[in-house]
């Protein structure tokens, strides 16, 4: 298998526009240093380290050294203002739609810009930091979201707070629900402005470039197709079958998630020259939305990649979850949320009997199912799933549709490719098989919440008519077969699946395509009209095609090579 899990794009034009270490970060700095009157401005991302502070403290010798985490409420404070949107729920908080200023105390930020504009060498550093003053020279200091969850498990604490030791969800559910909201928005005022980005993403090695590179590469990204850097991480019930295909640590006792497609978490890795730069792929959403999404798609959802692909791997492992995800209404109601989870399994493999729980057996009574769910969640039972919910035996490349509101999960021993709208984190728990999590402490159960949702007339005759296979044939020639495997009509996803030979042509101007090669060794995208390189992709890799690149073609790499690939958009 050669599946990549370093993707990078290369950057035309800007190679001599980077600084690939500290040293030569510090001589840039030091340039700065011959101005008596002279503000520097380093913003940062919540949850970057004060290495940073240092490194630039050691050359740069300021007169003054602004913290703008002073400017902001203190903890107690912090947390009186944000309670109502973090709640009492470990995982669940509320959407948090203001800014960054709500939670600044004006008085001292005033104060503070009265110091910046005294005379001698300022540093204003932190989250917010152009809160105060843009500075001489803007810095600012960008951190990816899954290297910040993994710093919260190892202790580093919320912003402004000391709750180093706090269960690592719950600082994962402040950051989610509030901190990175209110950073991308501050975020987004700084694309056409600053002067530097400095990569902080690996401890000890920053690496940083001019905001002039960063800019052009994302418009360069914008304009041909690109992977996203996948991460990978176990769970109780993880399989075994990424280690293989992906090429993972064998010595890892499983591996549960991997995110290869949702720009909200993933990361771009952006080749200048000799340097590899890792930039959250949240920027190209938040700088390059249109060009990246289309314009329909901008105007309906705004700056967010509402389509996601992950892997789900149980192979060798066990049941996932019992579940069920909330309703559009529910889910607006209660988390601030504008659109659901709906969602699919696409079964990239399968063995012994794996299949997917999904829907409801014809007669049962939904209230001795809460009852038997309740009772089971106390400890004086087990919840009999075979009991009230259906079970399908799976093959390879079934497709199993999961519209909000049904419940469902993937058994042992399937490789399921996810595909699903982008508010993942909403999953409401039935039943965990009597089983802990990782961290040794009872996995986040919701039946009440559940028990609201579930759509309880999505029983046997209708799931298996309208959820399980309901595959259209499109287009079916010697050249290629093109088919439509869902979602449901009450999901907004629309999915194709080609199966070829031969090159096949692609029209994206109303929005981009989101795409995995689920059959094959390797396939080559490329353009009509050479506008971007030939891009390779290799089996169960998940690429993007932006909107702006408006049209495009598929073949397999190898000649006599049959591929299939599942190609995933909005639906009009």
């Amino acid at each position: 298998m050669n599946y990549d899990k370093y993707p990078e794009t290369k950057i035309i034009g800007f190679d001599d526009d980077v600084f690939e270490n500290q040293q030569q970060i510090k001589e840039k700095i030091m340039t700065y240093k011959s101005y008596e009157d002279f503000c520097l401005t380093v913003e940062c991302y919540p949850g970057v380290d004060d290495e940073i502070l240092d490194l630039i403290q050691d050359v740069y010798e300021p007169r003054f050294v602004i913290r703008s985490e002073d400017i902001f409420y203190d903890k107690d404070k912090l947390n009186e203002m944000m309670a109502s949107h973090l709640t009492d729920d470990r995982v669940r908080g509320v959407m948090y739609y203001g800014k960054m200023e709500d939670f600044v105390d004006d008085k001292k930020l005033e104060a503070m810009k009265e110091v910046a504009k005294s005379h001698g060498r300022i540093l204003i550093y932190g989250v917010g930091a152009s809160l105060i003053s843009r500075g001489d020279i803007y810095i600012y200091c960008d951190l990816a979201r899954w290297e910040i969850q993994c710093r919260y498990r190892k202790g580093m604490p919320n912003f402004k707070q000391d709750n180093n030791d706090e269960d690592s969800l719950r600082k994962i559910k402040r950051g989610f629900f509030i901190e990175w909201r209110i950073a991308d928005k501050q975020k987004m005022k700084m694309f056409d402005d600053i002067d530097y980005l400095l990569d902080s993403n690996i401890k000890n090695q920053p690496k940083m470039i001019t905001g002039e590179a960063l800019r052009e590469g994302l418009k360069q990204i914008a304009k041909q197709p690109f992977r996203l850097v996948p991460y990978f991480d176990p769970g109780v019930w993880g399989g075994q079958w990424m280690k293989e295909v992906c090429g993972l640590d064998s010595k890892q006792d499983n591996y549960a998630w991997s995110f290869d497609g949702v720009p909200e978490e993933n990361s771009l890795y952006l080749r200048y020259g000799q340097t590899r730069i890792e930039i959250p792929a949240m920027d190209l959403v938040l700088y390059q939305p249109v060009e990246l999404l289309g314009m329909k798609n901008y105007c309906r959802f705004g700056a967010e990649f509402p389509i996601r692909f992950d892997f789900l791997d149980t192979m060798g492992g066990q049941n996932l979850s019992l579940q069920v995800h909330p309703l559009t209404e529910y889910i607006k109601s209660h988390f601030g949320m504008t659109y659901t989870q709906d969602e699919s399994y696409y079964i990239l493999d399968c063995q012994n009997g794996g299949g997917v729980y999904l829907g409801l057996k014809d007669n049962i009574s939904p209230d001795q199912m809460i009852q038997d769910l309740k009772t089971a969640q106390a400890g004086k039972d087990k919840f009999h799933a075979d009991k009230y919910v259906n079970f399908f035996e799976a093959k390879k490349h079934d497709h199993f549709l999961i519209p909000a509101g049904t419940i469902h999960c993937s058994s042992a021993n399937c490789m399921v490719l996810e595909i699903s709208a982008t508010p993942y984190i909403f999953t409401f728990k039935l039943w965990d098989w009597d089983r802990l999590g990782l961290d040794g402490l009872p996995r986040p159960i919701h039946i009440e919440d559940g028990a609201k949702n579930i759509q309880w007339d999505r029983t046997t005759k209708w799931v298996k008519e309208n959820l399980v296979n309901n595959i259209q044939m499109i287009h079916n020639d010697d050249d290629y077969k093109e088919e439509k495997t869902g979602l449901h009509e009450l999901e907004f996803i629309e999915t194709r699946r080609f199966t070829t030979q031969q090159k096949t042509y692609h029209d994206c101007h109303l929005g981009f395509h989101m795409l995995n090669l689920v059959e094959g060794s390797q396939a080559v995208v490329e353009s009509p009209t050479n506008a971007f390189e030939p891009f390779i992709v290799h089996y169960a890799e998940t690429f993007i095609i932006p909107s702006a690149v408006l049209e495009y073609t598929i073949r397999p790499y190898n000649d006599n090579e049959t591929i299939k690939f599942i190609k995933a958009y909005v639906r009009a």
